[in-house]
């Protein structure tokens, strides 16, 4: 029997996500993202409809990358402004129970002491339905905000990354030891000072005695995910990481990514069901394949393609704007660009990617239109190739969840493919239920 699949709700606490332009759409509430009832209605939502996770994804800067200006993202409301991540997820601790509350925070923005106090914190907090989405930050803007005069070459961001994470497992594994925590009212005794150490970290960019600040949380380390591609990224998720977010452009482009991650993972001594795969995609969900459609043509006539343009020229680290659209990447030898091109390459090994191709391909590739049937029939498809889950993408805010969760989880709760109900414990244990420990 098939594994069931894991849904989170993929956000972001600005005006316009994924899909450009749709923040205009009467039904959507995005232009209300500084709103926490907005937010907590969408929490509750998410519970209500066995989603796994809340991911808020997160942009540290302002870069000119499309048309050589950044007055596009200005203009678009694209992921500026954007509203700290993490303190959302704690304003909605309070408002669920077993919803994962998975966050994206950089290298770049904290030093990693304080960062890990923070995470302790809200893990406590939410008694243990914490998750870090760790990512490295590829811009310009985002480096110059935090002191650097550029972005850290690509492959040496994952080696400040990897020394990040040990400062981390420090602090979260090693500084507390279990049971140093008393709380001995008749001795007056809370914690035993033999079961907690300082952890002499010195490094080449940290040094950090500790201990660590705050007493373990029932994780201790968050659920960790990463969502790098490139060869780097996916090195350093088999080494640390305990979820990947992808975004294959077919099945079988999918069958290929995990079938590398996977053999990395092999190769640091760790098992396949130690990781899980989380697909990017969307759904447009009609009763007919018909509606679907026109449900879908009414969405686009409010796209914004200079917006998906930007976003992909922001995140790739290459201005689309400039470029012959049909001249291919790899000419251009751009240092962010590395990730999605394999994403690309993989779904299409006999072409290369071009800015015309990816423009589209980010855009448009991962989005499921048709009856709630079809669409567990295509998630189905996914699964076979080796996908764990889904971060579900949204049009408008809160209707593509609202539907989403009304029409189509109930066909794939039928079909043994989303939850009834949670698991018990910590969001760690909710995700690995079911899989072989």
């Amino acid at each position: 029997m098939a594994k069931r699949l894991i849904f989170n709700a993929f956000a972001m606490n600005s005006v316009s996500h994924v899909y450009h332009g749709l923040w205009r759409h009467p039904d959507s509430r995005q232009v209300g993202f500084n709103e926490l009832g907005n937010w907590l209605d969408l929490a509750r939502l998410l519970e209500c409809g066995r989603f796994d996770a809340l991911f808020l994804a997160d942009v540290l800067g302002l870069d000119p990358a499309y048309k050589g200006s950044a007055d596009t993202y200005v203009h678009e409301g694209l992921h500026f402004p954007t509203s700290d991540p993490g303190m959302l997820a704690a304003a909605l601790v309070s408002a669920t129970e077993h919803l994962g509350l998975a966050f994206t925070s950089s290298i770049l923005q904290e030093h990693p002491f304080n960062f890990a106090r923070k995470v302790t914190t809200l893990d406590h907090l939410s008694r243990g339905r914490v998750a870090w989405n760790i990512v490295t930050s590829v811009g310009d803007a985002a480096a110059r905000n935090f002191g650097l005069d550029k972005a850290v070459p690509h492959d040496e961001r994952y080696v400040w990354a990897e020394e990040y994470v040990e400062v981390l497992y420090k602090l979260w594994e090693g500084s507390w030891e279990d049971g140093a925590v008393l709380a001995d009212r008749a001795a007056g005794i809370y914690a035993d000072p033999a079961r907690i150490h300082r952890i002499g970290h010195a490094g080449r960019r940290y040094r950090v005695r500790g201990p660590h600040q705050t007493s373990p949380s029932p994780q201790r380390t968050p659920v960790l995910i990463q969502a790098g591609s490139s060869r780097a990224g996916r090195a350093f998720a088999a080494r640390n990481a305990e979820a990947t977010f992808i975004v294959s452009l077919t099945p079988e482009a999918a069958a290929v990514a995990v079938a590398d991650i996977r053999q990395q993972l092999r190769a640091n001594g760790r098992r396949d069901d130690d990781f899980l795969f989380i697909q990017g995609l969307s759904f447009v969900v009609g009763s007919t394949e018909e509606e679907a459609w026109r449900k879908s043509r009414a969405i686009d006539e409010y796209v914004s393609t200079d917006g998906l343009a930007a976003h992909v020229s922001r995140d790739l680290g290459i201005d689309f704007g400039t470029l012959d659209p049909d001249r291919p990447i790899e000419e251009y030898q751009i240092e962010g660009l590395q990730g999605f091109v394999r994403f690309y390459e993989e779904a299409h090994p006999d072409r290369k990617a071009t800015a015309a191709t990816l423009a589209h391909a980010m855009s448009y590739n991962g989005r499921i239109i048709g009856t709630p049937e079809q669409s567990a029939d295509q998630l189905e498809r996914w699964q076979a190739a080796g996908i764990d889950g889904v971060n579900v993408a949204y049009q408008t805010m809160p209707g593509s969840f609202v539907e989403f969760i009304d029409q189509v989880i109930p066909v794939l709760q039928a079909r043994g493919l989303a939850q009834r109900d949670y698991a018990p414990g910590t969001l760690r244990e909710k995700l690995f239920a079911g899989r072989p420990s």
